[in-house]
């Protein structure tokens, strides 16, 4: 097999292309995902902020991490089986006795950052030294890939939980493009899903032909200056705009939050001035007008629409314009989008070994599409398929939206 070029290795590694890597790069994409969960767990430790090691802190997201990927690659005998793996495979003992009291399913407290990072390190050395031995082909690669992907979301978590302690991080949002006119998509038959070659996820299965009539979708996700005006109209005060679930959940929140009137960690926004102050990684930031909105819920976002005559993209939509719009200037990757619907089995949905992925959250939870200024680069993916709660709105969130 020729040696891949130092090119090829940084795209597989810096870039979606990570779902089909062999053992070369996917040594070097568990190294880095694992250096960043550690210098993120850095950052947080110097700051004295979510290193008690309870279940969602950032100490215990990066313990779990770990603990994941052990479970699927270190301690499964059935890891080459790749995506046929059953979905509890008898388990091998972990190299810490005590690994699934800590991370596994309805842990509630880990050790200390010591114990957790000895674990990180002897747990990565072992993956790695597995990894050399791995069948090169999909089925036997699958866990590694996954185990990259899953790291990466916990990185990402990381990052939201800094978000929600206040540690200060040096991360910077990406300067929007210069605002756009809506775009004009023509009626088409679109390809909606994944191909099975390389690391599919099981709610991306399987591609699927769609019929999408014609649509307008907005060039970028709504502007803090758009959000403005549904703040400045008595958005929060008028449940005509409001789902009656949109509406109970807005009202106990600010029962909790002082008469919430904005997106979670807003100050100040809209009325007189027009501004938008919101904390920022423990600062205050005042937010560019062009700049997406940031910490919205589902329910705001939905509000929104009615207020303004539109509507939240179809997932076929906004996978389509993701596709085939972007040299017309449809732009993203500031913050995850809420869809329209809610997560749904596709033809060909079989759940995968990891099932609490996604069949828990069926018929449950909102679909999100695209990457946010805190997501690495590898999860910069059109394909890739999240989601969440729609009273979710601690994660980097926003929208954007179509003409009814």
């Amino acid at each position: 097999m020729p040696t891949p070029s130092a090119t090829t290795l940084s795209a597989s590694v810096d870039t979606p292309a990570f779902r089909r890597a062999g053992r070369e790069a996917l040594s070097l994409a568990l190294m880095d995902a694992r250096n960043h969960t550690l210098h993120l767990l850095d950052l947080c430790e110097r700051h004295g902020a979510g290193m008690a090691g309870r279940a969602g802190d950032p100490l215990w997201l990066a313990g779990h991490a770990g603990w994941f990927a052990e479970s699927w690659i270190g301690r499964n005998p059935q890891r080459h089986q790749g995506p046929a793996c059953p979905p509890r495979p008898v388990r091998l003992a972990s190299i810490e006795a005590r690994a699934e009291l800590w991370w596994g399913s309805g842990a509630e407290q880990g050790p200390d950052a010591a114990t957790t990072r000895a674990y990180l390190l002897e747990q990565l050395e072992s993956t790695l030294e597995l990894l050399e031995k791995a069948p090169e082909d999909d089925a036997g690669l699958y866990f590694f890939r996954l185990a990259v992907l899953h790291e990466d979301q916990r990185g990402e978590d990381i990052l939201v939980q800094a978000q929600r302690l206040g540690v200060p991080v040096p991360l910077l949002a990406r300067e929007p493009r210069r605002p756009a006119a809506p775009l004009l998509v023509p009626a088409t038959r679109w390809q909606l899903g994944a191909m099975p070659t390389g690391l599919v996820l099981d709610n991306e299965q399987w591609a699927h032909a769609v019929e999408v009539p014609e649509f307008e979708i907005d060039a970028q996700p709504v502007s803090w200056a758009q959000f403005v005006e549904f703040v400045d109209d008595g958005g929060y005060d008028r449940a005509d705009l409001w789902r009656p679930e949109g509406w109970a959940w807005l009202e106990r929140e600010q029962a909790l939050d002082d008469g919430r009137r904005g997106p979670r960690y807003v100050e100040q926004i809209g009325v007189a001035s027009g501004a938008v102050l919101q904390q920022r990684f423990g600062r205050p930031v005042r937010m560019a007008a062009e700049h997406s909105a940031t910490h919205v819920s589902w329910w705001e976002a939905d509000a929104w629409c009615r207020w303004a005559g539109r509507r939240l993209p179809a997932e076929a939509e906004w996978d389509c314009a993701a596709h085939t719009a972007a040299r017309r200037g449809f732009d993203w990757g500031m913050v995850h989008e809420w869809m329209a619907g809610t997560l749904q089995p596709w033809p060909g949905f079989t759940p995968g070994p990891w099932a609490e992925l996604s069949q828990p959250w069926m018929g449950r939870a909102r679909v999100l599409r695209g990457a946010s200024f805190a997501t690495r680069a590898r999860l910069h993916d059109r394909g890739l398929r999240g989601f969440a709660l729609p009273d979710n709105d601690w994660r980097f969130v926003g929208f954007r939206t179509c003409a009814l």
